[in-house]
């Protein structure tokens, strides 16, 4: 976000959450219209597969070990993949926040969730039950993983909910995915992205890039008045406030903390490269 004198300010991440999920919306839809000998002017038809870099995830050790690609990925999937792979050692797991359609449509049904419970929205999850279920998503990536390779089948295709998104009237989709969809759209209204956190397979690979990105959320503990307001607004129940540098997984890079609707000292935390002495402190 920025602001100027009496401007308004502009919602940067908003704007590109929405152009990326209408434009997957879109090209999901010409996909389903081509097939029927009808397409809209100027936008691709391709199948969802070929612009989901997970399918790159999910056929990697297939591609490795047998030199082949499992039935239905792209290799479009390995060059976004690697593209997003750039962009997280560079900036961490900003895909997650600004670019996935499915967070998006979970953000924005949260700020409803928001409207209706206050200040108990994204509370309700017990601590303790709260902090093993984030583990489950690692579990979900190892055995889809996994499974698609020793079946060189799609085999997250069964419970996948971006797919379902944008494709719930194809007779591709399965109960399965729709039933995960449904559940994730309906937890958003408690609970701040929950496939986010306690499921996505791809936002646990890339929620590692925190540990080692170019970039990093930094607390500066000199100006830092202990408010707590970045934790408050942390939409992964991160806290920001007891943390010098925020590596933690879960992290999605949205940027609330840096922003002065979350921290009301200028300069104390920031999304930047940590110099030597600051690197050298932490250890």
């Amino acid at each position: 976000m920025i602001q100027g004198g009496s401007m308004k300010k502009i919602n940067f991440r908003f704007i590109s959450q929405l152009i990326f999920f209408l434009t997957v919306a879109l090209i999901s839809l010409n996909h389903f219209l081509a097939d029927i000998g009808k397409v809209l002017p100027y936008i691709g038809d391709m199948s969802l597969h070929a612009i989901c870099p997970f399918g790159a995830v999910e056929g990697f050790l297939a591609l490795f070990q047998y030199d082949i690609l499992i039935s239905k990925i792209h290799e479009s999937s390995f060059v976004l993949f690697i593209l997003i792979a750039i962009l997280s050692v560079i900036f961490g797991p900003v895909v997650c926040s600004y670019i996935c359609p499915l967070g998006s449509i979970q953000e924005w049904l949260g700020k409803v969730g928001r409207k209706i419970f206050k200040k108990k929205y994204n509370s309700f999850m017990p601590k303790k039950l709260d902090k093993y279920l984030r583990y489950f998503r690692y579990f979900v990536l190892i055995y889809v993983v996994y499974l698609s390779t020793a079946s060189l089948k799609l085999v997250f295709l069964e419970v996948d909910p971006y797919f379902a998104l944008f494709n719930f009237w194809s007779d591709e989709v399965t109960i399965g995915s729709l039933i995960v969809l449904g559940l994730s759209l309906l937890l958003s209204l408690f609970v701040e992205r929950p496939w986010c956190k306690y499921a996505c397979p791809f936002g646990a690979l890339v929620g590692l890039s925190n540990y080692f990105s170019v970039f990093k959320i930094h607390r500066n503990e000199k100006t830092c008045i202990d408010c707590s307001r970045c934790t408050q607004k942390c939409p992964m129940n991160i806290e920001v406030h007891k943390k010098r540098t925020v590596k933690d997984p879960q992290c999605i890079r949205c940027g609330i903390c840096t922003s002065d609707e979350a921290c009301p000292v200028p300069a104390t935390v920031e999304l930047k490269v940590l110099q030597y002495k600051e690197v050298s402190s932490e250890k």
